[in-house]
């Protein structure tokens, strides 16, 4: 019996497609995840889905009985129930790679990691972006704005580090502050995640109540703090390893990658550096990714943000100037798909010596929308225990200090960024930036200065008086 999950398409009220249009955006997000994103990620990693049509009564008394359970902050967009069509995908929660399994519970954590780079790019105009990560200046900008009630201590790029003490803290951060860049799922059903008023404590005694019987089956730890800490430290190892496995080798071995050297390897933001700053360290250990695992792939697709924002808004512009003078062309440059092959094959051009035309300029264009959608997907770690005598070397297999798994990584979210919602990113990266500039740094900046003076060796030179 297969797990699915049936995915339609929703927009604001008063603006509903015709069934052609809902079948023409379906397809295109199929497309775009077989024949692109297949590509960056590999075929183990990305379910692209298919597209099937349904009966039209069957919507409605679907769309009546999910409603009253869809979150609030989803509601100002209307579920498509006019079309019939909808996309059929694998349930993630499940794992995808072994079927033996099934019957037993089965856990599964979602990550979205957010962008692990900081901009490389000559174009970045405020000498800060080359210091703090965007996560973590967002933050503090959310928080003003209402939408979280205290910053996370979570550092993009001490995830995306491979260094297992900053995974770690990276990875406790997420369990402590989950916004909505972390869940957890048992058997389908999100037993943790998203709730800006929870007091981590107990939430994380709830949460060790639940894995209680995946990390320590015979029942042996007592009950307490220390056994939610110990569950909880099972958890990120487990998660960690999942993380930095390798289940196969990318198929886009055509593709030249963009250095992940390039730019620091470390946010200064991050409550880990500071951490080290405090303790009189300076240097942040970075350990790398394994080529083959997911959080390497994500970060190349990010890294084809080459110009940052800033470089890529004027390129934007002449993309628009020209689609000014000529709107029919539209098509012909791809802007709306069809994504396809030929679509996958003009994003390996990584030059960057602009040659004033529209297509260099559109190239970075798409592959900016490239980097925005791998900088916003999720990942899905599913787990299952399983026996010794199950574990082969063709299943992928993680130890804990009492149990092991077997698991699979998957790769969602993956629909490419609207090309529209350029403007929106530039104006928002301003806001970002000089709202961190003018709140945040001013303030951490003395604080920051005196740390670091505290830990220089200091040369006394006397004049005479």
């Amino acid at each position: 019996q297969r797990c699915v999950v049936l995915r339609f398409l929703k927009s604001p009220p008063n603006q509903n497609k015709t069934p052609e249009e809902i079948l023409h955006h379906l397809q295109n997000i199929v497309d775009f995840g077989k024949h692109v994103m297949k590509q960056f990620f590999g075929e183990n990693y990305v379910h692209h889905g298919e597209i099937i049509q349904l009966p039209l009564d069957f919507v409605r008394q679907l769309c009546l009985k999910i409603q009253p359970e869809r979150p609030e902050c989803r509601c100002d967009k209307d579920m498509d129930t006019l079309s019939g069509y909808a996309m059929c995908l694998p349930n993630l929660t499940r794992l995808q790679t072994f079927r033996f399994a099934e019957h037993r519970p089965i856990l599964c954590i979602e990550i979205k990691p957010k962008c692990g780079f900081i901009p490389f790019s000559s174009h970045v105009s405020q000498e800060i972006k080359h210091k703090v990560c965007r996560y973590c200046m967002h933050q503090h900008l959310k928080v003003a704005n209402g939408k979280w009630k205290r910053p996370s201590k979570y550092c993009p790029l001490d995830l995306f580090s491979g260094n297992k003490q900053r995974m770690h803290f990276a990875l406790k951060s997420l369990l402590q502050e989950a916004q909505n860049n972390l869940k957890i799922f048992k058997n389908g059903e999100l037993i943790y995640g998203c709730k800006d008023d929870q007091d981590s404590v107990s939430d994380w005694n709830e949460l060790a109540r639940h894995l209680k019987p995946f990390f320590f089956p015979s029942n042996g730890l007592v009950s307490g703090p220390h056994c939610t800490r110990t569950i909880v430290k099972e958890l990120i190892h487990v998660i960690t390893m999942a993380l930095l496995s390798s289940t196969e080798t990318c198929r886009a071995g055509d593709m030249k990658t963009v250095p992940i050297s390039q730019g620091r390897s470390y946010c200064e933001a991050s409550a880990f550096n500071k951490e080290l700053v405090r303790n009189g360290k300076h240097k942040l250990e970075s350990s790398g990714l394994p080529r083959g695992c997911l959080l390497y792939k994500t970060l190349q697709a990010q890294m084809l943000d080459m110009l940052d924002i800033e470089g890529l808004y004027p390129l934007y512009s002449r993309v628009e100037q020209y689609l000014e003078e000529f709107p029919e062309e539209r098509s012909t440059l791809q802007i709306d798909g069809p994504y396809n092959e030929a679509f996958y094959e003009k994003l390996l051009d990584l030059s960057l010596e602009d040659d004033g035309t529209v297509a260099f300029a559109l190239t970075k264009v798409q592959q900016y929308r490239i980097a925005m959608t791998a900088k916003d997907c999720s990942i899905m770690i599913a787990l299952s225990p399983c026996l010794q005598d199950e574990c082969s070397e063709h299943r992928p297999v993680v130890l804990t200090s009492k149990s092991r798994f077997t698991f699979s990584v998957s790769v969602l979210d993956l629909d490419l960024k609207p090309y529209e919602s350029i403007p929106h990113q530039y104006k928002l990266d301003g806001e970002i930036v000089n709202y961190y500039l003018k709140n945040v740094q001013a303030k951490e900046d003395p604080v920051m200065s005196n740390l670091f003076k505290e830990n220089e060796d200091c040369t006394l030179v006397l004049h005479k008086v």
